[in-house]
Order: structure tokens, then sequence, then C-alpha cells
């Protein structure tokens, strides 16, 4: 009896490691064909309302939640991380660039934090000064709206902060770390713990986020509403009745429109955080195998000038 169950163990594990294997070869074979044949699935971005463009967006639909998807980024990862082991330079221009564009992204959406607070100043004068119920902004054709929709607008500029400068904080070191165990290792075990947590933690929280956002957003853009239970010939199927459904909905009658931005912004989210896990997990390889004089190589990080170092939490 005993036998049969290790025989029976050795297969199920056997048959899970080919099936991984095979998932990893077609995630290669997989980038090629989907750039070969991208008109299948990005067609419907010069939307004419043709049945071709609405079988493209659901194929778009499908795949950006599919296990086929899945494999094609961990692929490149992976392919990614082979070629950086053999090229280091190589492997540090990924970090750098990656980097760069948390960087990038986290200092221009930033700014939203100020314009909240400068649109929250607006809103009080109009309300209590002017006794006015709306804003109109433009000219020619103006933009009005009513003061709630304004005040609810607020929350867009919170999120942006939040989604869009996660990675930049990350980068910056600004994180909360809870540290039990970590200042008292030594150098290349912080590395070992950082690769660890990167691909544990990191990425398998982005990639869940990621499904489930997802079918999250499209369920609020367009009717039928697709699932992800749904296989590819359903949801081609359902492209007959295909239309656009954006949510335009607020939480009172006159207050913001917009909802589905925070969809998008998390979807958003999650593929830039993946991206960080990824530039997080070579740097600390890059580290671990050149040593202490490596750490924080080609590390942009934001200063507050010369005389200033004991503002910065970095003393």
């Amino acid at each position: 009896m005993q036998d049969e169950v290790t025989t029976s163990f050795g297969g199920q594990l056997w048959g899970g490691i080919m099936w991984l294997l095979e998932n990893l070869v077609m995630g290669i074979v997989n980038i090629f064909t989907a750039l070969f044949n991208a008109g299948s699935w990005l067609d419907w971005m010069s939307w004419e309302n043709t049945t071709e463009d609405k079988e493209s967006l659901m194929r778009f639909v499908y795949y950006g939640g599919s296990a086929e998807f899945f494999f094609v980024v961990f692929s490149l990862f992976l392919l990614i991380t082979l070629v950086g082991i053999w090229k280091r330079n190589w492997l540090w221009g990924a970090v750098r660039v990656l980097e760069t564009f948390a960087n990038t992204v986290g200092r221009f959406f930033a700014w939203a934090g100020l314009l909240m607070v400068l649109q929250q100043i607006v809103i009080v004068f109009i309300q209590r000064v002017f006794a006015r119920p709306d804003i109109t902004i433009g000219f020619g054709i103006p933009m009005q709206f009513d003061i709630s929709w304004y005040a609810e607008e607020l929350k867009l500029y919170n999120a942006l902060v939040v989604a869009l400068c996660v990675t930049y904080t990350f980068v910056q070191g600004g994180h909360v770390r809870v540290d039990l165990v970590y200042s008292a290792v030594k150098f290349r075990t912080k590395r070992v713990i950082d690769m660890v947590g990167a691909l544990i933690f990191m990425m398998p929280v982005a990639v869940l986020t990621w499904m489930y956002s997802w079918y999250f957003l499209w369920r609020h853009l367009i009717v039928p509403k697709p699932s992800a239970s749904d296989q590819l010939d359903r949801l081609v199927m359902k492209a007959r009745a295909l239309r656009w459904n954006v949510e335009t909905i607020g939480f009172s009658p006159n207050g913001f429109t917009a909802y589905f931005l925070f969809k998008i912004l998390l979807v958003v989210f999650c593929g830039i955080v993946f991206l960080q896990a990824a530039a997080f997990f070579w740097r600390c390889y890059l580290e671990f195998v050149e040593g202490e004089e490596s750490e924080g190589k080609h590390l942009d990080k934001d200063s507050l000038g010369e005389g200033e170092e004991a503002f910065e939490g970095t003393h």
C-alpha cells in the first residue's frame, strides 16, 4: 500500500514538473505568437464597433488574466535572470531601467498630493466664501461640475499617490520594515532574505491581485460581463453582444462619475509592483554576488541637499 502511495505521489510530482516545463517553453513560443498576430488581440484599439473589434477585445480580456499570459511574463523573467547570471552588466542595466521607471513615475505623480491640497482649498473658498454650488473650469467649452463632484474627485488624487508612487517609495527605502532578525545577520544573508521575499511575497501578491483586479476592471467597462472562469471560445461567442458600458455612477447624485479610473489604477499598481519585485530580486542577486562594495550601486535616491543628511533618515 505504501509503495502504491509513493508511486502515485512520484507520478503526480513528475507530471507537475513536466506541466511547468511545458508551460515555460510555451511561454516563449506565445511571445512570438502574440507579436506576429497582434491584430487578433489589439485590433479593438482602433474601435469601429465591428465584429472583429469585439472579438479582439474579448481575446485581450481573456489573455490579460490567463495562465498563458502568466507564463509569458514568468518565462521572460527566467530568461532575463539566466542571461543576467552570464552577463552581470546587462542585468545591472535591466535593474537601472526598472528603477528609473519607478522613480520617474513616482516623482511625477507625487505632485498629485499638492494638487489635492490646492483643490481642497479652492472647494472651501467656493463653497464657504462665494457660496457657489458648482465650479466652472475652462475656456470656450467650460467644464462645469457640482462642488460634490470635485470633493469626491480628491479620492482620485490620493489613489494616484498610493498606486503609482508605491514602487518609487520602495526604491527610496521609504516603506516600513518590521525587523526581527534582518539587522543582525550578515550582508549576503540579508540579500538572500530579500530575494526570497521578492519571490514568495511581492510577486505572488502582485499576481493574485492582478487576477482579481483584471476581471473586476472589465466587468465595469463592458457587457456581457466577462468572468475569470470563461474560456476563450465562450468569450469570443459573447463578443456578438458586446458593447461598452463604462461605469459612471457616483456615491452621490452629483458626485464623481469616473470610478472606473480606480479600477484601472489597481491593475497598473499590480503591474508596477511585479516589475519592481523583479528589479529588486535582480539587484539583491547582483549585490549578493559582488559583495558589500556593490550595495546601493546605481541607486538613484532623492536627497535634500548637502548638509541635510540628518533629516533623510539615512544616518
